[in-house]
């Protein structure tokens, strides 16, 4: 049983990357706000997560079956619409339980399986224990108003909790530049980034066999950090936009997968988007939205 199940999630991966690969190569186009990079990389997550997808004839993945892959149907809508399954591996005669075309694959699939599911346990168990140390350290953390706490544990403004998130503030910190820091934190919590957050990391350690899930966990932060600098600066005047970007330059950088703050972008290449940062019309936001829309359709549909 568990082998099938490692069986499909090692097909799901492959697909996360045939997904994945395009919207790398659309993100290298700068000008493009990456508030919408962060919810196109939610369509390889997705494809993580869901193994199922409608076929159409219009996506990737009808195009990449054409030379290998094959689907398999799980429900039958119509003629020519169905909910499918990518097979990738292509390394069963049957399915639903899965019969392998060679015993050797049967017994690969098997031992596989056991190291990605001890290996998924190790990981989850290792984050869990960072999160809960990191929780404890700043319980004595003191109310300044109404979510918002200051600590000496910390030395970097963070955002944790998922129902009811806290926004932790360093005791340095000085008036005019937490304003700023709380635009940027607000803004995260507003977009839900610290749900996401979460979520995506569990998501890729089920995937911890996946190099491409990593670096799109990766990119997913450092695209929620830039999104939320544009939510700050669609408020900003130019000089507040200086005055920002000072604040982000005094601002330590750290990793912490756990801290909106930290585990983003680098401070060079944020510092690039706020001062080349340029407010979109109306009609260039329809625009990329309805090609969002577009580049989700070819990459969430699955072969007929």
């Amino acid at each position: 049983m568990l082998g099938e199940i490692f069986y499909w999630i090692f097909n799901m991966s492959i697909v996360t990357v045939i997904c994945g690969l395009p919207i790398l190569l659309i993100r290298m186009i700068k000008k493009i706000p990456r508030r919408y990079f962060v919810w196109l990389w939610l369509i390889p997550f997705a494809r993580m997560c869901i193994p199922v997808g409608i076929s159409s004839k219009y996506g990737i993945m009808a195009l990449i079956s054409r030379v290998t892959t094959k689907t398999v149907t799980v429900y039958a809508i119509a003629d020519d619409s169905a909910f499918t399954m990518m097979n990738c591996v292509m390394g069963a005669n049957s399915y639903f339980p899965i019969t392998y075309k060679f015993d050797f694959l049967e017994n690969i699939f098997t031992v596989a399986s056991a190291v990605w599911m001890i290996v998924f346990l190790v990981i989850i168990l290792t984050f869990f224990i960072i999160y809960f140390v990191t929780v404890n350290e700043i319980k004595g953390a003191n109310l300044l108003k109404e979510n918002i706490y200051v600590s000496d544990k910390v030395r970097v403004p963070l955002v944790y909790g998922m129902i009811k998130p806290k926004i932790i503030l360093p005791h340095e910190y000085e008036k005019n530049d937490y304003e700023y820091i709380l635009m940027h934190e607000r803004a995260h919590i507003r977009r839900g980034d610290h749900v996401i957050r979460i979520l995506a990391l569990i998501v890729v350690c089920v995937h911890w066999f996946n190099p491409f899930a990593w670096l799109f966990l990766k990119l997913l932060y450092s695209d929620m950090e830039l999104a939320c600098d544009e939510a700050v600066l669609a408020k900003c005047s130019e000089a507040q936009k200086k005055e920002y970007a000072h604040v982000l330059l005094s601002t330590a950088e750290k990793v912490n997968v756990f801290a909106p703050t930290l585990g983003g972008a680098k401070v060079r290449i944020r510092i690039e988007n706020i001062l080349s940062y340029r407010r979109f019309s109306i009609a260039s936001a329809i625009t990329f939205s309805a090609l969002l829309l577009a580049i989700a359709y070819v990459l969430l549909t699955n072969a007929s």
